[in-house]
Order: C-alpha cells, then structure tokens, then sequence
C-alpha cells in the first residue's frame, strides 16, 4: 500500500487546497492517470499517480487546505484495506477551506433618509458561492437555490449564474425598488483567503513596501490603431474565417515588446549590487481570474510578430481561466503589462511584479474634444497609458523616453506589422 501525499508544485508553495478528486474511493488507477486537481499559490495543477492499484482511501476532502506532506489517500491491492486515517508518521494538520472565522467587523452603511431598510438574511445568503456570483445573481435578479455549482465542493461561480441566465432561469431578485424605498441586501460574511489570493498578497505588499514606485502616464491618440484594428479583423474575417481577430491588448502587447527593446533599460531588473538589462522582452500581462489575477508570460516577445502575440495571448488567456497555467508559462518575465479599459477604467497605476523594473497600466478609449493640426477643435479618441517604475532602476526621464516611443508605436500602428 502506498500513501500518496501533498507534493509540492512550485517553488514557492507551502500549501495546497484539493479543488476535484478525479478518482472515486474503489476506483481502479493505473500510472498517469490524474488522481485530483490541486491549487497552488500560482495555478491549479494535476496530482498524478505513478502506481498500479486501487485508490483505497482518500484522506482529504475536497475544498480543504493542506501542508506539503500531508496525506492525501492511499492506493494499494484489490481487496486491501486501509487505515480509516493516515499513519501517523504522515500525519500533518489540514486546515478547512470553512473553517471558523474570527467575527467580522460590523459594516457601517450610509443611506439616504429613513426610508431604507435592509431585510433579514435569507437562504440566498446560506449557499456557496464565490463573491462574484453573488453580485451577478443580484444584478440579474436570479435566485441561486436552483443552479447548481460547478466550483470546489459544490461552489456556484460566476459561470454558473451566466449559464443559467441564458437557459432564462429567473428568480426573486435579491434587490428590491418600490416607490421611494430602496431595500438593498447586504451581507456580513468572512471566507477563506486561498492559495493564490494569499501569494497576491504576499508578493505585491513586498513589492509595494520594497520598491520605491514613481509613476508616468501619457495621453495616446487611439483613432489610428482602432482603425487598424478593425481592417485587419474585417480582412482576417474574410480571409482566415475567424480564426484570427486581434484586440486592443494585442496591439498593445506587441508596441510594449518594441518600446521596450529601444529602450532596453526598463526591461531590466534590480539585483542589489548589479542592474541586470534582459537581452530579451520576456512581456507578462494581467488574466483576471474566479478569485485572483495570474501573469502568464509571452518569452522574446520582441521576436513575434502581431499575430503571432495575438494567437499565443489567446491561448495563454484560456489556460489562465481552466486554471491550466504550467509553472513555467507563468515565470521569467522581465516586464508586465495590466489592462483595465474593458472595465470602463480611463486611468490607473499598477504595482510592479517583482522582479521586472516597471509595469505598464492601460485605460479604456474615450472620447473628448481635442484641438487639430488645424486648430479645430474635433472630437478625439484618446487613451492613458500609465506606467510604475521602480526608481532604483528607472528614472523619471528614461521612464518618460519609453512612454514616448510606445506613444510613436500606437500612433503609427503601421510599425507594428514589419
């Protein structure tokens, strides 16, 4: 018999959380196959088996938190049986993903008037379900008693609500308007911080207190590139089915990688006595994931052409959300970019990602009017480009040096196809 314990998937995990057993207790296992799905502090990744047996036991539940070495479940004979708990030689704590919180501050709301009232808390607040979900199911009106959970342990996620609102399932909103009295549900709550959430906070408070961040940002004009953008979409549309449509982050990824190797000395890195300037962009940028944010990485950006940032981003994306991100898709950057236009954001200032010297933080296009080679006032489509440097590496005038040849790149998109 042989007890299989919590391996440690990367190189900076301490604990594991058991998202999915992928095998049922009596279930027949041979080498290769994935026994479960685990969460790192980077990414969820497969437990493989490497015996012939049968998995006799699981010692973990799904959902729980567990240290490296801890005992997973035992796999063994037909018709063996295993210790209803792991040996104690193997024994480790195991920390539940709904274990007892301590209390929760009290939330103060300010309303208007006296006429606002919040209701008592109702089964809605009883079911598990990510944060997110919960806001979409208040925005739509839908009631979660009746979708079923895709998530760790039965956990309704986001996906959830969205599938059942297209199959036009519909339920007592949480959020009620009647004449002049508005009744919104609030809830008071606390949840387990995972793997992932904790390493954001871990690297990025670090990074914040560590590294002395000063801030640029410029003002693009994105009619030029738009336009762009949507010939080449409108010819790959034609040309290659669908197969290949670029989005602004493409554009964006691919004028970074080239300011960047002009400007080589923002992609570089503080390493105490030495400076090290990367002899290639190696250009992460921000997936907003469940419950995080991941940085998968596009190496030698510089090398790549258009589509081909375009194609490997996509995949990337896709890897980032199924959580099927390997550890190296994930490391060795030199430079980050982070886009929150989508969202309706005009401006702001990322944290740097350790250790890269800078990131760059894109803004929605807008609209605002805007005075002419001619002197007339038009209407113009701009964008701000923030970026954070860290000052140990980058100064303010090479900073704004880079800012000034991705501006030149994105107003003169043409660049960008050589």
């Amino acid at each position: 018999m042989e007890i299989i314990d919590m391996p440690k998937l990367s190189d900076t995990m301490t604990v594991g959380t058991l998202v999915r057993w992928l095998k049922k207790e009596g279930e027949t296992v041979a080498p290769g196959d994935t026994l479960a799905e685990v969460e790192t502090d980077k990414a969820t990744m497969e437990l493989e088996n490497f015996s012939k047996g049968v998995l006799l036991k699981h010692y973990i539940q799904e959902g729980e938190q567990v240290p490296i070495g801890a005992p997973l479940c035992a796999v063994g004979k037909a018709g063996e049986t295993a210790p209803d708990k792991a040996p104690a030689a193997a024994q480790a704590p195991v920390i539940a993903a709904a274990s007892t919180p301590a209390p929760a501050p009290t939330p103060v709301v300010v309303v208007p008037a006296a006429t606002v009232s919040v209701p008592a808390a109702t089964s809605q607040e009883r079911i598990k379900a990510s944060p997110l979900a919960k806001k979409v199911a208040i925005t739509e009106g839908i009631a979660l008693q009746g979708i079923t959970g895709t998530g760790p342990a039965g956990r309704i996620i986001r996906a959830d609500v969205l599938a059942a609102l297209e199959k036009g399932v519909k339920g007592g909103s949480t959020l009620s308007l009647s004449g002049a009295t508005y009744s919104p549900k609030i809830e008071t709550k606390t949840f387990p911080v995972t793997a992932l959430r904790g390493a954001i906070a871990r690297r990025l408070t670090e990074s914040k207190l560590q590294n002395p961040h000063f801030y640029l940002e410029i003002e693009v004009d994105a009619a030029p590139m738009e336009t762009m953008r949507q010939t080449l979409n409108a010819f790959f549309a034609e040309h290659t089915n669908g197969e290949t449509k670029l989005t602004v982050n493409d554009i964006i990824l691919r004028a970074t990688a080239l300011a960047l190797a002009q400007v080589p000395g923002v992609n570089a890195s503080w390493q105490d006595t030495t400076i090290a300037q990367h002899g290639h962009v190696h250009l992460s940028f921000g997936v907003a994931i469940e419950d995080g944010l991941l940085t998968p990485v596009i190496k030698d950006a510089e090398t790549k052409s258009l589509r081909q940032i375009s194609a490997e981003a996509k995949a990337l994306i896709g890897k980032a959300r199924a959580k099927k991100l390997k550890p190296d898709e994930m490391s060795g950057s030199t430079f980050t970019v982070t886009n929150l236009g989508m969202f309706g954001i005009t401006s702001f200032h990322g944290i740097i990602n350790p250790p890269n010297a800078g990131i760059l933080s894109v803004g929605g296009t807008f609209k605002k009017p805007v005075v002419n080679e001619r002197d007339e006032i038009v209407i113009g489509h701009r964008m701000i480009v923030g970026f954070s440097g860290d000052h140990r590496v980058v100064d303010g005038a090479l900073g704004a040096q880079f800012l000034g040849k991705l501006k030149e790149f994105l107003e003169k998109p043409s660049i960008l196809m050589l």
